[in-house]
């Protein structure tokens, strides 16, 4: 479903800050299948999706979406294969629109609009019942403005709001970070749950060790550009924080990485 073919991306080339983000890297991901990307700070895990998503250019390589090549597609035209979640929980939606308006906005993505926009009865209910799924109170609240719901309220939408229209690939950098650890919890126990019911295919970046290996069906471990692990199936089952700091302990200098 996803496929990169020697992708390389350099920062600052020919000066003294150069960095080499992405080092001629190889992926491919089935359809269906959850990734989890773990790696130190610097490690190329952002970048990483950045070149996924357009925006940021691959310096070399090519990159496949559902067998097409979008190497040179921009930003905007790749943004209808995807949903993507950002660290921040501000950044997933429209802080002065109501929570009925974002989901509406998030169910036209890819589709052809005109100047008659509105939710119409049936959507409104369809609406409801997913945040009824939630367990978050929201179904209660869709005239209400987002800037009045809490970090976690908000995260939990952005993840709504990006599977909504069922995406090609769905991305999600460190989602879980900014929120404390009962509504991380509860976030990602409802992005499981999400991916599952539809076999969507996802990429999820993390620091947290524990999370990469309890979720997801395939495990990547970054390191200066390169992919230094890559584990799925069984071996992810049985996969533990102290296997990894066993096997690639000169790589895991960042404490983060063993975080639980």
């Amino acid at each position: 479903m996803l496929e990169l073919k020697g992708v390389r991306k350099v920062f600052n080339t020919g000066t003294v800050d150069e960095k080499v983000a992405i080092d001629d890297i190889d992926i491919v991901l089935g359809k269906g299948e959850f990734l989890t990307i773990i790696g130190s700070n610097g490690a190329g895990k952002t970048t990483l999706l950045n070149l996924i998503t357009g925006t940021c250019e691959a310096d070399k390589g090519d990159i496949f979406i559902d067998g097409l090549n979008v190497t040179h597609l921009p930003e905007h035209k790749r943004a209808v294969y995807m949903g993507r979640i950002f660290q921040n929980p501000l950044m997933g939606t429209a802080a002065s629109m109501t929570i009925e308006e974002n989901l509406g906005m998030a169910d036209l993505r890819g589709k052809n609009r005109t100047l008659r926009w509105g939710v119409s009865r049936k959507r409104r209910s369809h609406y409801i019942q997913l945040l009824k799924k939630m367990k978050l109170g929201l179904e209660n609240r869709l005239k209400q403005s987002v800037n009045l719901l809490s970090g976690g309220q908000r995260q939990s939408l952005t993840l709504l709001m990006a599977t909504l229209s069922l995406p090609k690939l769905l991305l999600m950098d460190e989602h879980t970070a900014a929120l404390d650890p009962k509504t991380a919890m509860r976030v990602m126990k409802l992005t499981a749950e999400i991916i599952h019911q539809h076999q969507l295919t996802a990429i999820m970046v993390t620091h947290n060790m524990e999370q990469a290996i309890k979720y997801g069906n395939r495990l990547i471990m970054l390191h200066e550009g390169r992919v230094r692990l890559d584990i799925r199936g069984s071996e992810k089952e049985c996969f533990t924080v102290e296997e990894a700091v066993k096997r690639f302990g000169s790589t895991l200098k960042d404490e983060t990485l063993l975080s639980c």
